[in-house]
């Protein structure tokens, strides 16, 4: 959003020299957010990660799950950040743009009705948007449409001194970082094209 919203400029855009800005807070308050949720979970977090059951899955390792397959997420990282169901690098990066572009035109456009925004209609709009794309896109990579939504968390669990929690799944990271950002490229980009 903060990338459509840059592109877009103008009234109710975003200045280019306030993004570095936006993403660092951004990111602190998605690590912020994955913080407490270590917090208010730490004793679930524990039972779960202690069962014998899960150390046999891990391999007993505080690491990384079975190097020899492909890679594979930890017991608890889908608490933190999304994952794909099948790993498929363009199917993932694409179902993550459009994903994307649909949330940010469907921001971008509210300013186009008088009042649509200021009544908070648009943001009863934006959240039906979001589920959504959660329904019919979250399927394939858990949506993160955002990329410090996925990046903030998944940085807090690679960190977080929890037992046999298995990998961050490094590999699977760039996806939704790069698709989100992209998907707002591509928005504003539109949006300009269409609007502006």
């Amino acid at each position: 959003v903060t990338v459509g919203l840059a592109i877009k400029g103008g009234e109710g855009g975003t200045q280019w020299s306030d993004v570095p800005l936006y993403f660092a807070s951004q990111l602190l308050g998605a690590m912020i957010g994955a913080l407490l949720v270590w917090v208010s979970y730490y004793g679930h977090f524990q039972a779960h990660l202690t069962d014998p059951e899960i150390i046999a899955e891990t391999g007993g390792q505080e690491g990384l799950v079975d190097q020899s397959a492909a890679p594979k997420a930890g017991p608890v990282l889908g608490i933190f950040c999304t994952g794909p169901e099948i790993r498929n690098v363009v199917q993932n990066l694409a179902t993550e743009i459009i994903a994307t572009v649909v949330l940010v035109l469907a921001i971008l456009t509210q300013g186009l009705t008088e009042g649509l925004a200021v009544s908070g209609t648009g943001a009863l709009m934006t959240a039906l948007v979001v589920v959504g794309l959660g329904l019919s896109l979250g399927g394939p990579t858990g949506y993160a449409i955002n990329p410090v939504r996925d990046l903030g968390p998944r940085i807090v669990h690679a960190l977080l001194p929890l037992p046999h929690k298995g990998g961050s799944d490094w590999g699977y990271a760039w996806i939704p970082v790069v698709g989100p950002l992209a998907g707002g490229a591509i928005a504003g980009g539109l949006y300009e094209l269409a609007f502006a």
